[in-house]
């Protein structure tokens, strides 16, 4: 490595243990290598704004945070909670599966997990603990439910990988339903069983009529994904219009069906998206200066040669590349890991022979179950605050529902079929 590489890297740990903004450490450590190599800042901009600030899929991704802000400022998460309330009435433990069944639903609209655990999460688990459950366990689903989020379609992890992999963003959501799903079937398996270990109340059946009227008044906001899904894969719409019909879809019905959004409410609303595309921008930026020195120092090349030269095949690496970022979620943001690391890796995939589509759904739940893995996952946080519960609590009932992700994961990787039959059988692939 030269000096230039050493001083950056030392500044960026530094930075990351001192526990600063990671972007602010990228940027810092950028230019001090800039410096040091004596390369102007001049090209390195016109690298970073050719490379990604032109680039038409990205602005997908505000209109996404735009349209899961919409969707929980109004009455469109209590209209899904009840709906999937209606839907899941008779079973033990029937306010878990509901919790599950939500997330899945909500995660057509946002593709946000920590939008889900902030919208549906408070609702979910004030209705749990005023039913007897633990608080603990009411949190911990909570959290592990989201996952779902950026998996099924839309997703805005998968729209941010579909611009470093330079692959089809319809593939990616197409290839993340069966994980979803997949997901929502074991996290349901796992309510069920501690349902009876801890016995849980059992709700009642939901009469037909109460079925029929919270269907009814959920599906204004049910019909968000499949707008959505219906235009991009007839090709009226790209993901990037999709994003701006959904914005205005979810305008329209929080104003004239639920009439749960002012005019000063909207205007909050883009305010706080305003706010969260810069945070998004920056940190965007600051990994393209990264990717910059990357490309410059070839570390992806050289490390794709020492892979390579390893012999470890597919399923070695994928085994090998599941493990460091279990590793890295335990104790880094996710947004960090794919922004960083996941660039270095795309090349070394594609030389191995590995479908990107399939290496994209792989390594998006292995960083959304980071969200969830003890000691900082960002979800861990979020359910405890907004329940008032000790975190202790959370990480000591997490840790099961994790192996049940873990499980999918495992799933997903040795079987690539799980994510690719849906983009085959529908010629995206």
């Amino acid at each position: 490595m030269s000096l230039a590489l050493i001083v950056a890297l030392a500044i960026f740990i530094l930075i990351f243990v001192l526990r600063m903004p990671i972007s602010i450490g990228m940027l810092v450590a950028g230019a001090f290598y800039f410096v040091i190599k004596g390369i102007s800042l001049d090209s390195v901009c016109d690298f970073v704004m050719n490379t990604y600030y032109t680039n038409y899929v990205i602005i997908a991704v505000p209109l996404f945070i735009f349209t899961a802000n919409v969707m929980n400022s109004g009455k469109v998460t209590e209209k899904v909670f009840k709906f999937a309330n209606a839907l899941s009435g008779g079973r033990r433990g029937a306010l878990g599966h509901v919790n599950v069944i939500a997330s899945l639903v909500f995660s057509g609209m946002t593709g946000s997990a920590l939008a889900d655990a902030s919208g549906l999460g408070k609702m979910e688990i004030d209705a749990m603990k005023k039913e007897g459950y633990d608080d603990g366990f009411s949190c911990a689903i909570t959290a592990a439910s989201a996952t779902i989020g950026p998996i099924f379609p839309p997703s805005i992890p998968l729209v941010m990988y579909a611009m470093f992999a330079n692959c089809s963003v319809g593939a990616l959501f197409l290839g993340g339903m069966i994980p979803a799903i997949l997901v929502a079937i074991v996290l349901m398996i796992y309510v069920s069983i501690m349902a009876h270990l801890r016995n849980y109340p059992r709700a009642g059946r939901t009469p037909w009529k109460i079925f029929l009227h919270e269907t009814l008044g959920a599906i204004p906001s049910l019909l968000t994904p499949v707008i959505l899904l219906t235009g991009i894969y007839t090709g009226v719409m790209t993901p990037t219009e999709a994003g701006a019909i959904a914005g205005l879809y979810a305008i329209i019905i929080s104003f004239f069906v639920y009439k749960a959004l002012s005019w000063k409410g909207l205007w909050k609303i883009i305010k706080e998206t305003v706010a969260g595309t810069g945070s998004v921008s920056l940190m965007i930026g600051a990994a393209s200066v990264i990717s910059y020195i990357v490309a410059r120092e070839q570390i992806a090349n050289n490390l794709g040669a020492y892979i390579i030269g390893l012999n470890l095949g597919k399923i070695g690496f994928l085994i090998i590349v599941n493990v460091i970022i279990l590793i890295l979620g335990m104790f880094m943001d996710t947004s960090t890991i794919q922004l960083v690391f996941v660039p270095i890796l795309i090349p070394v995939a594609a030389a191995l022979g590995i479908d990107l589509i399939h290496f994209g759904l792989v390594v998006t739940l292995n960083m959304m179950i980071g969200l969830s893995t003890p000691p900082f996952g960002m979800l861990l946080f979020i359910t405890a605050n907004i329940s008032d519960t000790p975190l202790s609590k959370v990480m000591k009932e997490i840790l099961i529902p994790i192996l049940f992700l873990l499980a999918v994961l495992a799933f997903i990787t040795f079987v690539p079929n799980s994510v690719l039959f849906l983009p085959k059988a529908l010629g995206m692939i």
